[in-house]
């Protein structure tokens, strides 16, 4: 029972890290979204550090989770669609379901700059999505360099904010507008299809 109240406790510090921002994350508003009684969350986690660490390490438990449901059963991309697919359905995820999550990571981010304990906790992620990245084009057959490879990673990185915001205006300008295109367009400037 105990896992399970710390994994609740988790999940509403990312819940609150998502809604309420880097400031509004308390003892008491974890207790809230947790729904437990008030001073739970500090038996759990004394500190607002402890708090900050334990959404970090959660963040960091799903991402590698949701990683490798992603690559189970042969989901690695075999082909520049398939790979198209992979990426759109990425991105799609980031500016639905997967919003809240993303939000507290970009938070997480931001107090990372001032405490590199928690850039520790962070660091793996980012640099799985570049392995990862890189290893899908390389199975869907396009010709990789670490330089490519980066700069589709890169990218990608660079969308996410966009579309958590929502602007109209930037991501129709980002071409964010049609994910589709988007992709397409990203892979057609670094892996150009009359050059392969």
């Amino acid at each position: 029972m105990s896992g399970n109240r710390r994994d609740l406790l988790r999940d509403a510090a990312i819940q609150v890290l998502a809604s309420a921002g880097g400031r509004g994350l308390t003892h008491r508003a974890v207790d809230a979204a947790a729904e437990v009684p008030l001073g739970t969350a500090k038996n759990y986690f004394p500190t607002r550090d402890a708090l900050l660490r334990a959404a970090a390490e959660r963040i960091a438990e799903q991402y590698h989770r949701i990683t490798v449901e992603l690559m189970a059963g042969g989901a690695a991309p075999v082909d520049r669609e398939s790979l198209l697919a992979l990426l759109r359905g990425l991105l799609q995820n980031v500016a639905g379901p997967g919003r809240p999550r993303m939000l507290a990571y970009l938070e997480l981010q931001s107090e990372a700059g001032r405490r590199s304990w928690l850039s520790a906790i962070l660091d793996p992620i980012a640099a799985a999505d570049f392995a990862g990245f890189e290893h899908a084009q390389r199975t869907a057959g396009l010709p990789v360099t670490p330089k490519r490879a980066a700069t589709v990673t890169l990218a990608l990185h660079a969308a996410i904010p966009h579309l958590l915001t929502g602007g109209p205006h930037t991501r129709t300008n980002a071409g964010l507008d049609d994910l589709d295109r988007f992709t397409r367009d990203l892979l057609e400037a670094v892996y150009p299809t009359d050059r392969q």
